[in-house]
């Protein structure tokens, strides 16, 4: 259905849908013993099971035929070329590029873009190395130790997920640190856990003016220059960022900028200038491994046929439940402590990406697209919203996230966090029948009567979908190929609903409005009109805080 006509593969996928709608998952793996064999895929050392979704071959064939329709396959090719599909934005869309090892150009209106992505990558190789060794010093002469990323958005999100996952790769003595909230607190909190002699402050924002990365930067600057002096901030801070006078204006030496393009948004910016802290953290070679796993999931992405291609069927999957069954939320639930902030950034990556209500060709969307995302580490949250992934009333699908082998071996931790993830997966799959529930209460020694009034509380209605994610262990490539699979999953699902993945206009507004609401709130403008909601709160505010 796009516009207002619904195509033919999405006709066929409602008559699918209405024959198959009722089916229970017990049931097929009932009748095909080879089907978690069948409905799995591998990719180096990572295993992807979605045999436990409401699909059978009828449904994947139809779903592919709804890919090919929409033009999926040239869609891909068309990124991985250069094509300026940010059609709404004018630009190409390479993130593809700044993990690209190979020798293939890759052009920008008739320019290879490679060699300047090389020459940033081999900049911020040098620089990492000498933080990282100490032959980049502070203003004093001692070793920065403690790295501090000040950005937002995707200048935070996606750098703090990666070295927050890849902790165990720390160098021993280095500590990171970031401040993305405008709360006064975040920086607060930060700056005084840190010593100004051995602090680095790393600056992300494109065209260093974004008003909450630069006032949490002017903070740290003072905070520095009231311990070391003015000509401390050369030695202190860098810049991620194109804006070369502003960068120079704030005292940062311009050999310290490093630079970053208009083809890549800013949630897909980890892999470029804005991992800096994550190569400085890990080191180099660990940085350039997370690029290599990218790699590896965009070969696959560009080169595998839809039946097999792992982005295209996770993002098939979710069409079928927005699009279809009307169920508008997934969940992602990595059982790996390091992983535990994966779900704040895909949360990102998915829904500015997706959220969108207008189409390609300009009209306004009559269909779902993005979801909404949740999700937290296992098993920590088994004890807060699972009760509603297995008993309550919305259906939500689910990604499971974990690695064979853990970091920290301890004794038989792994062993139970592995049998909890798969139990989880069968029980949403396999629920509890009313009869299997009193049978159970009845060996229990429960009376007639209990059992009775407790067997339909104690029952699980089940055929409540998951995938199952397997790594055999957490490293930075298995990390890189997580996140690309991520990103081409979504950019799918985009291609599907004839939508612009890669603009993010609805942020803007909010912060525009603020802009006028700011002056009122510091005294400095009065008379600005409002609703009477929001200047109640304005007068209100502007009370207590005298």
């Amino acid at each position: 259905m796009f516009g207002r006509k619904k195509s033919k593969a999405w006709r066929n996928l409602e008559c699918v849908y209405r024959r198959f709608r009722d089916t229970q998952m017990r049931d097929l793996f009932v009748a095909d013993n080879m089907r978690g064999e069948k409905y799995s895929l591998h990719l180096d050392n990572m295993m992807v099971d979605y045999s436990k979704n409401r699909i059978d071959d009828n449904v994947m064939q139809a779903l592919f035929g709804l890919a090919r329709e929409r033009g999926v396959e040239e869609k891909i090719k068309a990124m991985f070329s250069g094509e300026k599909i940010n059609q709404t934005e004018n630009r190409a869309v390479l993130h593809i590029a700044l993990r690209h090892s190979g020798q293939m150009p890759i052009y920008v209106d008739g320019r290879d873009v490679m060699p300047q992505i090389h020459n940033v990558l081999d900049k911020m190789r040098d620089f990492s190395e000498a933080v990282r060794l100490g032959t980049f010093t502070g203003y004093t002469g001692k070793k920065l130790t403690n790295i501090v990323n000040i950005g937002i958005g995707g200048s935070d999100l996606g750098p703090f997920m990666a070295v927050e996952a890849l902790k165990p790769y720390w160098a021993r003595d280095i500590k990171c640190y970031f401040i993305s909230n405008i709360d006064g607190t975040a920086c607060a909190e930060v700056l005084n856990k840190l010593d100004p002699e051995t602090t680095l402050f790393i600056v992300a924002s494109k065209t260093f003016t974004t008003i909450e990365t630069l006032t949490n930067a002017k903070t740290c600057r003072r905070w520095l220059v009231d311990a070391l002096g003015e000509h401390a901030v050369s030695k202190h801070f860098v810049a991620l960022s194109t804006n070369k006078a502003e960068v120079e204006k704030f005292g940062i030496n311009p050999d310290n900028m490093f630079e970053f393009w208009d083809f890549v948004g800013g949630r897909y910016s980890m892999w470029s200038a804005i991992g800096l802290i994550i190569a400085i953290a890990v080191g180099y070679k660990n940085f350039a491994k997370m690029l290599e796993g990218a790699e590896a999931m965009d070969k696959h992405f560009a080169t595998t046929d839809l039946e097999h291609n792992i982005p295209v069927i996770l993002a098939l999957i979710g069409i079928w439940y927005n699009n279809f069954y009307g169920i508008h939320r997934y969940a992602v639930i990595p059982y790996d402590q390091y992983l535990q902030y994966l779900p704040s950034y895909l949360q990102q990556l998915d829904m500015e990406s997706n959220g969108k209500s207008v189409t390609l060709d300009n009209k306004l969307v009559n269909y779902a697209t993005g979801p909404v995302l949740f999700g937290g580490a296992g098993t920590n949250v088994q004890h807060s919203f699972f009760q509603l992934l297995h008993q309550g009333t919305e259906i939500v699908p689910v990604d499971f996230i974990v690695p064979a082998i853990s970091h920290n071996e301890i004794g038989n931790h792994q062993p139970i966090l592995l049998s909890n993830i798969l139990a989880q997966g069968e029980a949403l799959m396999h629920g509890k029948t009313e009869e299997e529930a009193a049978l159970e209460l009845e060996k229990a020694g429960k009376s007639k009567a209990e059992i009775a009034r407790l067997k339909k509380y104690k029952s699980f209605s089940g055929n409540r979908p998951s995938n199952i994610i397997v790594f055999k262990k957490i490293d930075p490539y298995a990390l890189g190929m997580l996140v690309a699979m991520y990103e081409h999953k979504v950019f799918t699902q985009g291609i599907i609903w004839n939508i612009n993945s890669f603009d993010q206009f609805g942020v803007e507004l909010g912060k525009q409005m603020a802009l006028n609401i700011l002056p009122e709130i510091e005294g400095t403008a009065f008379g600005v009109e409002h609703d009477s909601s929001t200047s109640g709160l304005i007068n209100y505010i502007k009370k207590l805080r005298k």
